[in-house]
């Protein structure tokens, strides 16, 4: 389990897993969530531009078909990214690739722009035998971020939302929890 708020490096680190177990000759099997669109339609792609060829899909469910139901086929490894988007069905689908002695590595959110947990990202922390919780750099001041906030359009952390929305730098910031909601720096956002 891979976790932190946006622009920690989560997908990232997720790729350097993935790389390095096909290095390995390992089978991985990488799935991102279809709202990011990072990469286009059929790839996982970081802020950094790193990428990857991946299935993008909308629905946990969709794994399983995914996958197929021939355990012989089945990969070594299954590389979930933006896991916050598929929520709480993933946490079955995910225990039973897991029953079925496949591993599985994931990365999310695991806090909403207003500072809640993200779920299924804290479910599936709860389940995990390792979690690396990654922090991203505070635009006001430089300190570790645990936090991001999503933008207005006046630059200033937007206080509500009404849908699930991705974005990168122009919609969200990285902050630390003491200027979670404070402005941003002059000539930020």
């Amino acid at each position: 389990m891979i976790a932190g708020p946006r622009f920690a490096g989560k997908t990232e680190e997720l790729l350097r897993r993935v790389h390095r177990a096909r290095l390995a000759g390992l089978e991985v099997e990488v799935v991102g969530h279809r709202l990011d669109v990072r990469g286009g339609a059929d790839r996982l792609s970081t802020h950094t531009g790193r990428s990857t060829p991946a299935r993008m899909l909308e629905r946990a469910e969709e794994l399983r078909g995914a996958l197929g139901t021939d355990v012989s086929r089945r990969p070594d490894i299954v590389a979930v990214d933006e896991a916050q988007f598929f929520g709480p069905g993933l946490v079955p689908v995910l225990g039973e690739l897991l029953e079925a002695g496949v591993q599985v590595e994931v990365a999310g959110l695991c806090v909403t722009f207003d500072g809640g947990p993200f779920e299924p990202l804290p479910t599936l922390m709860a389940m995990a035998e390792e979690v690396v919780k990654l922090t991203a750099v505070c635009t006001v001041c430089g300190a570790d971020a645990a936090f991001h906030v999503r933008l207005s359009a006046e630059g200033a952390p937007a206080l509500s939302a009404t849908a699930a929305h991705v974005g990168g730098a122009e919609s969200y910031q990285a902050r630390c929890r003491s200027h979670r909601r404070g402005a941003a720096r002059p000539g930020t956002g």
